[in-house]
Protein backbone atom coordinates (compact mmCIF):
# COMPACT_ATOMS: atom_id res chain seq x y z
CA UNK A 1 0.00 0.00 0.00
CA UNK A 2 2.83 2.34 0.90
CA UNK A 3 4.58 2.00 -2.86
CA UNK A 4 1.07 2.73 -4.46
CA UNK A 5 1.28 5.85 -2.70
CA UNK A 6 4.61 6.99 -3.33
CA UNK A 7 4.53 5.86 -6.74
CA UNK A 8 1.36 8.18 -7.08
CA UNK A 9 2.93 11.31 -5.48
CA UNK A 10 5.68 10.44 -7.93
CA UNK A 11 3.11 10.65 -11.16
CA UNK A 12 1.48 13.75 -9.72
CA UNK A 13 4.69 15.60 -9.21
CA UNK A 14 5.85 14.83 -12.63
CA UNK A 15 2.88 15.59 -14.44
CA UNK A 16 2.54 18.95 -12.53
CA UNK A 17 5.48 19.54 -13.13
CA UNK A 18 5.47 18.95 -17.03
CA UNK A 19 2.17 21.58 -16.51
CA UNK A 20 3.70 23.99 -15.13
CA UNK A 21 6.83 24.27 -17.85
CA UNK A 22 4.39 24.16 -20.37
CA UNK A 23 2.18 26.90 -19.24
CA UNK A 24 4.96 29.48 -18.92
CA UNK A 25 5.34 32.21 -21.52
CA UNK A 26 8.25 32.22 -23.19
CA UNK A 27 9.30 35.43 -25.50
CA UNK A 28 8.15 34.31 -28.08
CA UNK A 29 4.37 34.22 -27.01
CA UNK A 30 4.52 37.37 -27.59
CA UNK A 31 2.62 40.20 -24.57
CA UNK A 32 -0.81 39.70 -22.85
CA UNK A 33 -2.37 41.52 -25.85
CA UNK A 34 -1.34 39.22 -28.21
CA UNK A 35 -2.32 36.77 -26.30
CA UNK A 36 -5.97 38.16 -26.20
CA UNK A 37 -5.89 38.90 -29.99
CA UNK A 38 -5.02 35.41 -30.74
CA UNK A 39 -7.67 34.18 -28.24
CA UNK A 40 -10.41 36.90 -30.12
CA UNK A 41 -9.67 35.35 -33.55
CA UNK A 42 -10.09 31.66 -32.16
CA UNK A 43 -13.30 32.24 -30.50
CA UNK A 44 -14.36 34.13 -33.92
CA UNK A 45 -13.09 31.47 -36.40
CA UNK A 46 -15.09 29.01 -33.95
CA UNK A 47 -18.14 30.98 -34.45
CA UNK A 48 -18.10 31.17 -37.92
CA UNK A 49 -17.15 27.25 -38.47
CA UNK A 50 -20.68 26.90 -36.32
CA UNK A 51 -22.05 28.88 -38.47
CA UNK A 52 -21.20 26.99 -41.66
CA UNK A 53 -22.43 24.22 -40.33
CA UNK A 54 -25.65 25.42 -39.89
CA UNK A 55 -26.04 26.82 -43.56
CA UNK A 56 -24.96 23.43 -44.28
CA UNK A 57 -27.39 21.41 -42.44
CA UNK A 58 -30.51 23.42 -43.35
CA UNK A 59 -29.34 23.64 -47.03
CA UNK A 60 -29.24 19.65 -47.19
CA UNK A 61 -25.14 19.78 -47.73
CA UNK A 62 -22.93 16.96 -46.49
CA UNK A 63 -23.18 17.66 -42.46
CA UNK A 64 -24.80 15.06 -40.05
CA UNK A 65 -27.09 16.85 -36.77
CA UNK A 66 -24.48 16.19 -34.18
CA UNK A 67 -21.24 17.47 -36.18
CA UNK A 68 -23.43 20.94 -35.77
CA UNK A 69 -24.41 20.57 -32.22
CA UNK A 70 -20.89 19.68 -31.37
CA UNK A 71 -19.38 23.05 -33.53
CA UNK A 72 -22.07 24.90 -32.08
CA UNK A 73 -21.64 23.92 -28.25
CA UNK A 74 -17.57 24.20 -28.66
CA UNK A 75 -18.17 27.93 -30.39
CA UNK A 76 -20.85 28.57 -27.35
CA UNK A 77 -18.09 27.42 -24.55
CA UNK A 78 -15.43 29.21 -26.43
CA UNK A 79 -17.88 32.54 -26.43
CA UNK A 80 -18.93 31.96 -22.44
CA UNK A 81 -15.30 31.71 -21.54
CA UNK A 82 -14.01 34.69 -23.37
CA UNK A 83 -17.17 36.57 -21.73
CA UNK A 84 -15.89 35.31 -18.31
CA UNK A 85 -12.34 36.58 -18.88
CA UNK A 86 -13.73 39.72 -20.47
CA UNK A 87 -15.65 40.50 -17.12
CA UNK A 88 -12.60 39.39 -14.92
CA UNK A 89 -10.31 41.92 -16.46
CA UNK A 90 -13.46 44.65 -16.31
CA UNK A 91 -13.58 43.91 -12.36
CA UNK A 92 -9.82 43.88 -12.14
CA UNK A 93 -9.76 46.99 -14.11
CA UNK A 94 -12.70 48.57 -12.19
CA UNK A 95 -10.44 47.67 -8.79
CA UNK A 96 -6.92 49.21 -9.76
CA UNK A 97 -9.16 52.70 -10.69
CA UNK A 98 -10.63 52.39 -6.58
CA UNK A 99 -7.13 52.33 -5.88
CA UNK A 100 -6.54 55.67 -3.76
CA UNK A 101 -2.74 57.13 -4.23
Amino acid sequence: MTNSISNFSTINTANLQSLSSSNKPDAADGSFKDVMLKSIDEVNTLQQDANRAVEQLATGGDTSPAEVLTAVQKADMAFRMMLQVRNKLVQAYQEVQNIRV
